[in-house]
């Protein structure tokens, strides 16, 4: 079976200048709209049986191989009657994670730079198709081997939180770098990467490169579906499983390719 992953980026317009205009706004009230503007973002991305991310906050992507343009359109109506800010949206395939927000960067980029006062409510799609069957997605729910009893009872709040941002990030780099794979923090000790298709050792080796480069030991749950809820539902109860029985890696050697 053909696979190929969709993926959304999701970008305010002229964000930058509107933050100091007419004079710089107060920091916590963009956070508060940054916030807003996600949750927003997640539940629809959700609704559509898609994965949201948070990125930079004024940039945001999903993977979403349910979700057409038409659907981004209208989260852009959406957008612009809850909030002083509309958004321009990228769309892209491709065979892998990394590469298919790549495609949506780069339409978005061609359609107007992200300060530019003359771009708004863009809609890159290129040749992407209304709807049709892209095969199954692979998520890998990771999270840290017994974080409460190891780090949160027993460090100062701040070195667990740096302890996780810096395993995190190891983690996303070589899943990018090895594989094409985008990974994220989503809250916790947790963190959900969307990859393609990957054997058991791949993500053996992840787990030992995140030890051996940040000291932080994790443990994965792999599923597959045909949307990433489907398959980060199925990452779940295999990251139960590692819990239950003490294993670090579960579900990828039990869910066939073409599932």
């Amino acid at each position: 079976m053909s696979r190929e992953i969709r993926a959304g980026l999701v970008q305010i317009d002229e964000y930058g200048p509107w933050t100091v205009s007419p004079e710089p706004r107060r920091e916590t009230d963009l956070q508060s709209l940054q916030a807003s503007l996600f949750a927003d973002f997640a539940a629809f991305i959700g609704e559509r049986d898609g994965y949201a991310f948070y990125g930079r906050f004024d940039n945001m992507y999903a993977v979403a191989n349910e979700a057409t343009p038409d659907d981004f359109r209208r989260f852009q109506r959406r957008v612009r009657t809850r909030y002083p800010v509309t958004v321009s949206v990228g769309l892209g395939a491709a065979s892998t994670p990394a590469a298919a927000l790549g495609v949506a960067s780069e339409r978005l980029q061609a359609a107007g730079g992200a300060q530019d006062g003359g771009r708004s409510e863009a809609m890159a799609v290129g040749d992407a198709p209304e709807s049709g069957d892209t095969g199954s997605v692979t998520v890998a729910h990771f999270d840290v081997v017994d974080v409460t009893g190891e780090h949160t009872d027993r460090r100062n709040a701040v070195d667990v939180t740096l302890s996780i941002r810096r395993a995190t990030l190891a983690l996303a780099t070589h899943l990018r770098s090895e594989h094409g794979g985008l990974a994220h923090f989503v809250g916790g000790d947790n963190v959900i990467a969307v990859c393609p298709d990957l054997d058991p050792a791949a993500y053996e080796t992840a787990v030992d490169h995140v030890a051996t480069e940040t000291g932080i030991e994790l443990q994965v749950g792999i599923g597959r579906g045909a949307t990433a809820h489907a398959a980060g539902d199925a990452a779940k109860h295999a990251l139960e499983r590692c819990r239950e029985t003490g294993t670090r890696i579960h579900g990828a050697d039990r869910v066939p390719a073409d599932h």
